[in-house]
């Protein structure tokens, strides 16, 4: 695979609301079998998310400091192409680090929690600030638009080490890494705060900030590093409700594209990951082989409003079968990363996501308002397109990742 291709490819991992939460204390009231017979997820809308309450903060641990980000002004979010109830906006932050770092945890303070759908943050390595510098100057508003990642070349250019640094959802409590494990950061380095902004409700200001947790750079610490495991999504309409216009997967990619740009062609570049589906199917998943040893200390899956089940295994089929993650019954609400007994692969062992999409909930919950008419789904950007995904938290045995699969 081309460099160019998996730099396509990759694009996929900057959108996802993944929180990467190694500690948390559950708030949310009732269950998502609670909502609809059959049971299915919680009723996700835009004026939820100021019902959601704060999340927590957690003692430091010996030596542990906290930094605060903030926007340097308020941004009022908007559809960058006219079309669409979503916005992604990147925000250049910089912690003046003049020396090296281990980031511990994060959390984020959303400005405006009517508006703020989730927040990644990602590093900017000090030989790409230049970039990223050039980048916020040419937009008059705060920040820049960044379907499918920072917009930054070389963006993703590796599934075994994501640039990520931290997620958070509404409702996510301060996070922090294991005991002896933690981010490098080096010194130079910026931070860019990617907010997703859901604008059903319509949009207002915000101003959101993130603390990171820290320790020093000369502390004792294995690097953690985000593994990826995405698989396309391939969800035909309902066979009494295939008639509709967007219902060819044709006339779906131009609409993807109408609404954003060039990410789109990421439901393409996953099928030169994955392989080619057999037909179009409610469920999907991509095996991939493990390159080098490595072991698993935490397991997240990400999905949106249509999906209903999402698993990650490890070496599936064999004896030496290993569930990482099983989630039989998705809650969009409650995407928080599992601290697991820690499972280290080696080479030769594979991987498996597999994710299962229902269109019938387009029927049911009111983030549809206005697009109940069924429409073949792909990889999308939007709250009410679709992903799947597997995001591990990993340590490797000789400390860094050697390949870029």
């Amino acid at each position: 695979m081309s460099r160019r291709l998996a730099a396509l490819l990759l694009a996929v991992v900057g959108t996802v609301a993944v929180a990467a939460t190694w500690e948390r204390t559950d708030r949310r009231t009732g269950s998502a079998a609670d909502v609809l017979e059959p049971p299915a997820p919680p009723e996700v809308a835009a004026q939820q998310l100021r019902s959601v309450d704060p999340g927590k903060r957690l003692p430091l641990r010996e030596g542990e400091r906290r930094m605060t980000l903030e926007m340097d002004a308020a941004y009022t979010p908007s559809a960058p192409t006219g079309a669409g109830t979503d916005d992604y906006r990147c925000f250049l932050l910089d912690p003046g680090l003049e020396e090296d770092v281990w980031l511990t945890g994060s959390h984020v303070l959303p400005g405006n929690p009517d508006v703020v759908h989730h927040v990644i943050l990602f590093e900017v390595e000090p030989d790409q600030v230049a970039a990223a510098e050039e980048q916020d100057a040419q937009t008059v508003d705060p920040g820049w638009t960044c379907f499918g990642g920072t917009g930054l070349e070389g963006d993703f250019a590796r599934l075994t080490d994501a640039n990520w640094l931290a997620a958070w959802a509404p409702g996510g409590d301060e996070t922090r890494t294991p005991d002896g494990l933690g981010t490098r950061l080096e010194a130079g380095s910026r931070v860019v705060m990617q907010v997703h902004y859901n604008l059903l409700q319509g949009a207002a200001p915000d101003t959101s900030a993130t603390q990171l947790r820290w320790l020093p750079g000369d502390r004792d610490l294995d690097a953690l590093h985000t593994y990826l495991m995405p698989a396309p999504v391939e969800l035909p309409c309902r066979a009494a409700r295939d008639d509709g216009p967007l219902c060819e997967r044709d006339a779906a990619m131009a609409d993807l594209r109408e609404r954003f740009g060039g990410a789109a062609f990421t439901a393409d570049a996953l099928h030169l990951l994955c392989g080619e589906l057999e037909e179009p199917s409610e469920t999907t998943t991509c095996t991939r082989r493990v390159s080098q040893e490595m072991t698993v200390h935490g397991v997240a899956g990400h999905m949106h409003l249509l999906g209903r089940e999402i698993s990650v295994v490890a070496n599936e089929g064999t004896d030496r079968e290993r569930t990482l993650l099983d989630i039989d019954l998705w809650d969009f609400d409650d995407q928080g990363s599992r601290r697991i007994e820690p499972a280290t692969l080696r080479p030769g062992d594979t991987l498996t996501v597999t994710c299962r999409h229902e269109q019938w909930l387009r029927d049911k919950l009111p983030a549809f308002d206005g697009q109940e008419e069924d429409r073949y789904v792909l990889w999308g950007e939007g709250s009410t397109d679709e992903m799947c995904l597997g995001t591990l938290q990993v340590t490797y045995a000789s400390g860094e990742p050697t390949s870029a699969f």
